[in-house]
């Protein structure tokens, strides 16, 4: 290509940004885009029409991917979870035992949080169950509402990093890496960003007992006998769902793809087990897994045709000569890319991230000798720090769609801020000390 047309790689991925904000579909994005300069690649004689006979080849390619078949596991897994009714009797449960403390009900909603994100990992379902549900209960305990809406954001977020995750899933296939040591490599960072929030949450009470009050005696006091048999009804059968589903894949006995239909079977027979497995409720489950997973796929087909011509109009080796030759070296790339997805993350989703951005830093990250499990997981901590910053964050969009009217925006924001912090503080943490990731993948090895 001459140096006068150099400029189509990165314009085309300008254009397919601009599309993405604006709010058009993903696929149909990244597919004309991927048209468009097609066509004019062809007309300005700079791109070579072979390029587009790898294209079937390519989305065999995908479809044959195993790896990927996990997507569809842990969508139903999570839908299904969410008809149960699981995560209004464990925040119930959750409330009661810790209903003593100051700052006891936000500590349930953390909790909760942290072990639905381990038997779902669909964040918008986590933030709209618990926003529905806990959160005209802290209001009318007392609690503060920048506090409770920064709470039940945050903690829906923990679905982005805490395994098993379908960020984490779509990542390990881009990286080329084990999906079951990114979710091994990211139980410690999911547990860190968990227990940061909860001592957040310990300090602010502490501090500001008005803010977040214990729970008056009569609705925390309803009997040993009671609550011990709440205790293990409702608390016992998502842990053993996720020794089921992290087991399995932490010992070698599964993959993430058995071990999301693992799941799945577990997450049918809690729903049987509480009387909620009807054919409407297995139909609505399915509907909402094949929407989901059809949108995937289409982005895959959209992205494959995006990075087809992207790759005829030599915009990776642009894109690679500019980031291969930032200062700095391994420290100066991962501040760009870092940087550069926490930006993204405020106006497309991360599927978009992961298919059209995440695949121009590989080739980088593997040059510079960067582990690509540690990279996957501080990539995921990063979305899900994204995922809660305003004014764009997703987290906070759900929770604004189910907040009662007494509750504003500027509260959800505001809320947020804090959590921000903490996320992205043990962000830092796992970039200083890789450690925390290669930790429990080695044990495994």
């Amino acid at each position: 290509m001459t140096l006068a047309y150099e400029w189509l790689g990165p314009v085309m991925f300008a254009g397919a940004l601009v599309l993405l904000s604006l709010g058009y579909p993903v696929a149909f994005s990244l597919g004309g885009v991927a048209i468009l300069f097609g066509i004019l690649g062809i007309s300005l004689g700079v791109f070579d029409p072979v390029f587009l006979t790898a294209m079937p080849q390519r989305i065999f390619g995908i479809m044959a991917n195993y790896t990927l078949l996990a997507i569809p596991y842990f969508i139903f897994m999570g839908a299904m979870l969410e008809k149960s009714g699981i995560a209004e009797r464990l925040l119930e449960t959750m409330g009661i035992l810790l209903g003593r403390l100051r700052g006891g009900l936000a500590l349930a909603v953390i909790l909760v949080g942290a072990m639905l994100a381990a038997t779902t990992g669909v964040v918008a379902a986590t933030v709209v169950a618990m926003g529905l549900i806990s959160l005209p209960i802290m209001l009318r305990y007392g609690y503060n509402k920048e506090l409770a809406t920064g709470v039940i954001a945050a903690s829906g977020t923990l679905g982005q990093i805490i395994p098993p995750s379908v960020v984490l899933v779509v990542l390990g296939d881009q990286l080329g890496v084990s999906v079951g040591d990114l979710f091994i490599g990211s139980v410690i960072p999911g547990l860190m960003m968990a227990g940061a929030f909860a001592v957040h949450v310990l300090i602010v009470a502490f501090l500001k007992p008005d803010l977040a009050p214990a729970l008056p005696p009569e609705v925390r006091e309803i009997g040993g006998k009671v609550l011990g048999k709440r205790v293990i009804m409702v608390m016992l059968p998502p842990l053993l769902l996720i020794l089921l589903v992290l087991g399995s894949i932490f010992f070698g006995i599964a993959t993430p793809t058995e071990a999301g239909a693992v799941g799945c079977a577990g997450a049918i027979a809690l729903a049987a087990a509480n009387r909620k497995l009807t054919l409407e409720s297995l139909r609505q489950v399915c509907d909402a897994t094949l929407r989901i997973t059809s949108m995937v796929v289409f982005i895959l087909f959209g992205s494959t045709a995006f990075s087809l011509v992207f790759r005829g109009l030599n915009g990776d080796r642009f894109m690679f000569d500019v980031l291969a030759n930032l200062p700095g070296g391994k420290i100066g790339f991962l501040v760009i890319s870092m940087t550069a997805i926490f930006i993204l993350g405020f106006f497309i989703d991360f599927f978009e991230i992961a298919f059209i951005v995440v695949p121009l830093f590989v080739p980088i990250a593997q040059q510079l000798n960067i582990d690509l499990v540690w990279y996957g997981v501080i990539l995921g901590a990063n979305l899900q720090t994204s995922f809660l910053t305003p004014p764009f964050g997703f987290a906070l969009f759900y929770l604004r769609g189910v907040a009662p009217l007494e509750v504003t925006t500027t509260d959800i924001y505001r809320g947020a801020i804090p959590f921000i912090l903490l996320q992205l503080l043990v962000l830092v943490l796992i970039i200083a000390f890789p450690g925390i990731v290669s930790f429990l993948p080695s044990l495994g090895n």
